[in-house]
């Protein structure tokens, strides 16, 4: 896990830069702690986005502290049989702009909604 500062900002947030959080699984062999102990999983990189105010500071610290605890992601099977690293049940904006899907912004709840996820885990 990684991170930079953008100077431009994610759509609905205008007044200020952006925290590009990027994370990066290798591919690997599963563990004890995995789904299917011995076998392959492919990895994954990918980037999630927060404003960076107040707000959005507090919410990527957050997402640091869940991420060390492996709650951010998982090992799955998808629908074509691979086993994959995924994101789990957190929801993370990994698109700065676009729409309003659950993986985009603008959207003015996330980072109340993340907080209160997180929150439920433990993470406060």
């Amino acid at each position: 896990m990684s991170i930079t500062h953008l100077r431009r900002n994610v759509e609905g947030y205008p007044d200020c830069d952006t925290i590009q959080i990027t994370f990066e699984f290798e591919d690997g062999i599963q563990t004890e702690q995995h789904p299917n102990p011995g076998q392959q999983y492919y990895g994954l990189k990918t980037a999630a986005f927060v404003p960076q105010n107040h707000e959005g500071r507090k919410v990527y610290r957050l997402l640091e502290v869940a991420f060390q605890h492996k709650l951010l992601f998982t090992v799955a099977t998808t629908s074509t049989g691979e086993e994959r690293v995924t994101f789990s049940d957190i929801p993370l904006k990994t698109e700065e702009s676009g729409g309003y899907d659950s993986f985009s912004y603008p959207d003015p709840k996330y980072l109340k909604t993340v907080t209160k996820l997180l929150k439920a885990k433990g993470i406060k």
